[in-house]
């Protein structure tokens, strides 16, 4: 029994080793494209309702904090059935990986929004700065299995958390702080991947049209 748990245990790092190499196309462009309206409705919907965030700071993070969620969900379902059908047996470990990858920077912005809002109140207007910096690190952590022009997505969300930084006061707190940033990225990171799979499909296209003309030349 333990040759057969060792031979499973090898296998099964093959396979961690193979999903960690491997380009993850379990994140559909169409959704996360969705995701920069959802991020653009909620900034609308502050601008609206919520025009004094700084003295209302519960409601904002509830409207922030409810718009991250639903665009995890959307992203997270999406991302198990495309995973399932794309990558087939090695699904489950690209998304495990994928997961690790992202899951530090939610965790950390996640921390970060519990003790300035508990400890630090006067400085939350750092947090839409913070959240898009601390985005930008789990964006650049996943960049190595995913497109190359993704880091271009990461230096967006870097540079735009930075400048909502200078601001140094409540303007941070404004509705298109978050939604232009969001809106923005997300928006780059789904062209990103709708333009780098349309070149895989093309290059798959061209090598089966090449693989057809060879069995064409074999027969004659």
């Amino acid at each position: 029994m333990s040759d057969l748990h060792k031979a499973l245990e090898d296998i099964g790092s093959i396979r961690e080793q193979m999903a960690r190499s491997t380009e993850f196309r379990g994140y559909g462009p169409a959704t996360l494209a969705a995701t920069a309206g959802i991020a653009v409705l909620a900034a609308a919907a502050q601008a609206r309702w919520l025009p004094d965030p700084a003295t209302h700071i519960g409601a904002y993070l509830s409207i922030w904090i409810a718009t991250a969620a639903v665009s995890a969900t959307l992203i997270g379902s999406q991302m198990v059935a495309r995973s399932h059908r794309i990558h087939s047996g090695m699904a489950d470990e690209m998304i495990r990986t994928a997961v690790e990858q992202f899951l530090p920077s939610v965790g950390a912005g996640g921390l970060l929004t519990l003790v300035l809002a508990r400890a630090v109140p006067s400085a939350l207007w750092m947090l839409p700065g913070l959240w898009q910096v601390v985005f930008s690190l789990g964006v650049f952590s996943s960049c190595r299995f995913l497109p190359k022009p993704m880091n271009a997505a990461g230096a967006w969300y870097l540079v735009s958390g930075l400048a909502c930084l200078t601001l140094a006061d409540s303007r941070a707190l404004s509705p298109w702080s978050m939604g232009v940033a969001y809106g923005g990225g997300q928006l780059l990171v789904a062209a990103i991947l709708y333009f780098a799979h349309q070149d895989d499909t093309q290059t798959d296209t061209q090598d089966d049209a090449r693989d057809d003309d060879r069995e064409d030349a074999d027969e004659d």
